[in-house]
This record gives C-alpha cells, structure tokens and sequence, in this order.
C-alpha cells in the first residue's frame, strides 16, 4: 500500500488562530475596551461550540488528536468557517489522528464506470432528464436532457458530480429545490441505508459533510429510514422556471451499487418547459398521467 500525507499543518494552531481571528461581535457577545485578548476567548469559544474549556484546551495544545465529526463541526458552526475552511479543517483533523491525512492507493473507491449497455439505455431515453449514480450518489453519466436541466444550477460542476454534497455544500442547492428539506432528507437516506457502511470511502463523504454541512445533515443522517424510489421532486431551473418531475429509481443489477434515475413532467406546464429546454416539439416529453403527489 503506496500512501503520502496530504497535510502537515498543526490542527491546534489552526483552531487558535481562527479564534483569535474572530471577534465577539462577529458571534454576537459583547464587546469591552478592557478585552486583552485577540478575537474570542476559548471559554467563549467553548460555549457557543458546546465543548468544555478543558477540551477545546488540549485542541489547541495538541494534546487531543481525535475530534469527533461533531465537535468539529460545531466548532466549524461557532467560528462561521467557510465550506473550504471546513474541508481544510477536516483535513488538519486526519492529519493528526494520524491516519486519515493518508492518502492510499490500495483503497479502491467505488466504481465510476457505466456498462455499455446502460449508457446505450441513456441514449434512448432522451430527451427525458436521466442519470446513473452509484451509492455515494456520485453521477456516473447523464443524458443530454438531464444536462440541459441540472447544469445551470450548477449540479454537475464537480468531476464527479455528486448529489449529497450539491445539496449541503453548495448554496446554489437551496435555490434549485424550492423543498430543499425533502430533498436533504432523501439525500442523506441514500447514504445512510448504501451498501458498504464500512466503506472507508462512504466514511469519507459522510465525515466530511458532517464537518461541512453541520447539524443540517449530521441530524438527517441519524433519523435517516429508507429513501423513496418513486415521487415527485420541484426542481427550479433559471430559464423556464420552477418544474414538477415525476421520478422512478431503477436499481441496475451486478453494478456496484448503481441506480437508474429517470424524470418525467408531472404537469402539462413541466412538459411544456422541457421541450423548451430541448428545442423539441410540443408534446415530445408527456405529462405522466395521475403523477404521484409524494414531492421530494
């Protein structure tokens, strides 16, 4: 197993500096002429994260290498780290257990290759929205319609894109899902019940999203059940506005954990703008009959 360190900068002299950084006033604590410390004070630090004085001490002085998830992401909450602050943080975190600042080639991910049959499966779908994506919800390939419908809010930037981390660490997110809480729900459902929780690499997303993401997905993730297969989601594009898409999720046999996602207008008006953003005809993409009215 071939590794390397992907860090070597102190995780205490980063959580102190960025406290230093802060003032009182950022967080809402009063101010006083008298203040001889620089920003915030650990006990003020300690309460807004919810952490002891005692332990957010030995942070600080190196002397606790192993934060959970959770206290980093409060302490992330409490100094309004932004999200690339908080992958750093994550980051300095691994480093100092002593393990996961390792990156190692004898760990293989997940698969990210699509057989050839369902890519042709995809290209006989257009012009309807479709994709394929494996448990960590990374999407693997895509129709045109479906670029056509999620490249604008930005859902397929990343390489790859992924949909768990779009929907808690993109602001653009709250935007394109006007149920954005249905939604994080479903998300965080998928990688909650994937196959593989030991799965370092599952392990990977969900710590970091912990730390990125905070309360929001770490308190979905603990009451997670089993994410819906069918229903209807609100997606709002910026050219045709918002769109109601009946969905049907097809698990893919022998594929490492992979879905077929499939979306159809549930509305004449859905129809209507998708053959808009496709340049087709009218009609081309139908409305489905008596759509569900589970929305997600």
């Amino acid at each position: 197993m071939v590794c390397s360190l992907a860090h070597m900068t102190d995780l205490g002299a980063f959580l102190r500096g960025r406290r230093e950084a802060v003032t009182p006033a950022q967080v809402g604590l009063p101010t006083s002429a008298r203040r001889r410390t620089p920003g915030l004070r650990r006990a003020e630090l300690a309460i807004l994260a919810g952490v002891s004085v005692e332990y957010l001490t030995r942070l600080e002085q190196g002397r606790d290498r192993h934060p959970s998830m959770q206290v980093l992401a409060a302490l992330a909450d409490a100094l309004g780290l932004s999200a690339q602050e908080r992958l750093h943080l994550r980051g300095l975190a691994k480093v100092a257990g002593g393990g996961g600042g390792l990156i190692c080639a004898g760990l293989e991910p997940p698969a990210r290759e699509v057989r050839p049959t369902v890519q042709a499966l995809l290209l006989r779908l257009e012009p309807a929205p479709a994709y394929v994506a494996n448990r960590l919800t990374d999407v693997l390939a895509y129709t045109s319609g479906f670029e056509r419908l999620a490249g604008p809010v930005g859902l397929l930037d990343a390489d790859p894109p992924n949909l768990a981390r779009y929907t808690f660490a993109d602001t653009r997110a709250r935007n394109a899902y006007p149920q954005w809480d249905l939604v994080a729900d479903e998300r965080a459902a998928t990688l909650a019940t994937a196959i593989g929780p030991d799965d370092p690499h599952r392990t990977e997303l969900v710590d970091e999203l912990t730390v990125v993401a905070g309360a929001s997905f770490a308190a979905r993730l603990a009451a997670a059940t089993v994410p819906n297969r069918t229903g209807t989601e609100r997606f709002t594009h910026p050219q045709v506005g918002e769109l109601r898409l009946a969905y049907e999720t097809l698990d893919l046999p022998d594929a490492d954990g992979q879905s077929l996602v499939v979306y159809l207008p549930a509305d004449d008006a859905t129809s209507t703008a998708l053959d808009q953003l496709n340049g087709r005809r009218p009609g081309a993409l139908r409305p489905v009959p008596h759509a569900s009215r589970r929305s997600a």
